[in-house]
């Protein structure tokens, strides 16, 4: 073999050699890149999780939005067997003491068609008013309640109003206008509500979800806000509430009727 074929040769190995390196050293850097993406694939797919894991759990200063409300026109597809009060079901909730001892109204089975009549026998005269079941089915359904347990029996009528709004109010035994019968309720029928001569209605407070026992008779049209149950129709007696009214209240326009006006019977029987 002569010189210049040999240095050709070796010339070739080292060649073959170096490509082979070159080879085997791009095939290590496509390896490790491989290995570098997969491990960062797991990365992302792991705080992905952990943040939809976060999004569900929440977190105790997270806002969750309320739930938007049902539109009118959804409203108004609601079968009537979605109205609890109109299946004959009712909710009545613990609160405060009560000022006589009563038990919680039935909350199942409630009657929602059968009208009946109360009377409220007074110092002054009888007065009777029909209950609007069908309107207001669990207010009357705890009137009933209330008078089936003698609540109402000799109790004052601790208000009259005599300017603005022309109201008696009654319903607490302790006379003071705080008293109840330990649990409350939702209002009913305030679609439209009005409150004119010989209404019948719940007082409470403020609040929503807050009649108790205490009503109050309308002797006079009276402009006040739909937030008070109307559940009752003056049938006879309204002569008698003139005649309270007219002897005016203490002090003057809203307070302790100057006649004092004491419940001695509250009755309720099914109109014939």
């Amino acid at each position: 073999m002569t010189a210049s074929k040999r240095e050709k040769d070796l010339a070739r190995q080292r060649a073959e050699r170096q490509a082979a390196r070159k080879a085997a050293a791009s095939a290590r850097t496509r390896q490790r890149r491989a290995v570098l993406a997969s491990v960062l694939a797991v990365l992302l797919v792991a705080v992905g999780v952990g943040a939809l894991a976060a999004s569900l759990a929440g977190g105790e200063d997270e806002a969750i939005a309320p739930a938007a409300a049902p539109s009118s026109s959804t409203a108004a597809s609601t079968p009537a067997s979605a109205n609890p009060a109109a299946a004959g079901t009712c909710a009545y909730d613990k609160s405060g003491e009560a000022s006589r001892k009563v038990e919680l109204p039935p909350t199942t089975g409630v009657e929602t068609r059968q009208p009946f009549v109360a009377t409220l026998a007074t110092n002054v005269g009888n007065i009777s008013f029909e209950l609007l079941t069908a309107k207001a089915p669990c207010t009357v359904n705890s009137f009933r309640s209330l008078a089936h347990f003698q609540f109402f029996d000799d109790t004052p009528c601790h208000r009259l109003t005599t300017g603005g709004i022309f109201v008696l109010q009654c319903g607490d035994p302790t006379g003071s206008g705080s008293g109840g019968p330990g649990y409350q309720f939702a209002e009913e029928n305030l679609e439209g509500a009005t409150y004119p001569r010989g209404t019948v209605a719940g007082a409470k407070t403020a609040a929503p979800g807050t009649t108790g026992s205490q009503f109050f008779l309308v002797y006079k049209d009276s402009p006040l806000p739909p937030q008070y149950t109307p559940f009752g129709r003056i049938t006879a007696g309204l002569d008698v509430l003139d005649k309270i009214a007219a002897a005016g209240s203490e002090p003057e326009g809203d307070g302790k009727p100057k006649t004092e006006v004491t419940i001695t019977t509250a009755r309720v029987k099914a109109k014939a």
